[in-house]
């Protein structure tokens, strides 16, 4: 058997609009996984936003793997070991609060099971912590709170403005840290060269494959890097139009089980 890599984005890529994992997808990642080959969760969630995810794909039994924050975090789900993991500085996170403040949006980061922060709080940052079933907490003094690993942090504004606070971050501190928009309305601050594509390089090499077995599958912007990276990189049909450009092959919507044909094309080997 050629073991093949299934890296998947959760969001409008496993799950569907309501949020769920269908039977027909979830039992073709089930099928796969007793063939021995290997899924691996790759998400801007934090951990606790991916576990019970992970807990449906049975990547406890089956030895998956969950890139959390983007790749900022990698962990072996089977036994709990944190394989990589890397920080954005303190320092400039400091700074990008003090920025946030200034341009009155929103900015969250993640301790343990919590989202933290020091701004107002806005839809999108209850959104988030919704999203991940975790508390939403603001804290006093949240400059000097913030000494402590940060795998990533969150800016939350309005589309037109997120765009314009995307673009200033990475003017001033674009060499320091990775920023991107993963979705319209959320402006990622990554540990600098941190994104899907280096952490499964990184798993790659841990699992001893190559990329020409990696398939990847996405729908927005924080999947563009793993889809141009992979062997074969796939988008969603309801996938953000750069990604669709760059894509190798575009299935169809994450509501019509679009991870379906991937499967069986590209690791079952059947049309």
């Amino acid at each position: 058997m050629n073991k093949k890599l299934l890296a998947l984005d959760i969001d409008g890529t496993l799950t569907n609009s309501k949020k769920e994992i269908t039977e027909a997808t979830l039992s073709r990642l089930i099928e796969i996984q007793e063939m021995g080959h290997i899924v691996a969760i790759a998400s801007g969630r934090p951990l606790p936003g991916i576990r019970r995810i992970a807990e449906q794909l049975m990547l406890d039994k089956f030895g998956g793997y969950v890139l959390a924050f983007n790749g900022g975090r990698i962990v072996n789900y089977k036994t709990g070991e944190v394989v990589y993991q890397a920080n954005v500085d303190n320092e400039i996170a400091k700074l990008v609060y003090d920025y946030s403040r200034k341009m009155d949006i929103g900015m969250v980061t993640y301790e343990g099971d919590v989202v933290i922060t020091g701004t107002r709080i806005d839809d999108y940052m209850t959104m988030e912590a919704g999203l991940n079933f975790m508390e939403l907490r603001p804290v006093d003094n949240f400059r000097e709170y913030i000494d402590f690993p940060l795998n990533k942090c969150l800016l939350t504004a309005e589309d037109e403005k997120a765009a314009k606070v995307e673009q200033e971050l990475i003017e001033m501190f674009g060499d320091k840290v990775n920023i991107f928009r993963s979705e319209p309305f959320f402006v990622e601050i990554m540990p600098p060269s941190v994104h899907k594509a280096t952490s499964l390089e990184i798993l790659l090499k841990i699992l001893g494959m190559d990329k020409s077995n990696l398939i990847a599958c996405g729908d927005g912007y924080n999947d563009l890097t793993m889809i141009q990276y992979a062997g074969v990189g796939v988008a969603m049909a309801n996938a953000q139009q750069i990604v669709k450009d760059n894509a190798d092959y575009v299935t169809l919507s994450n509501d019509e089980d679009g991870l379906v044909p991937v499967i069986d094309r590209f690791i079952i080997n059947k049309e």
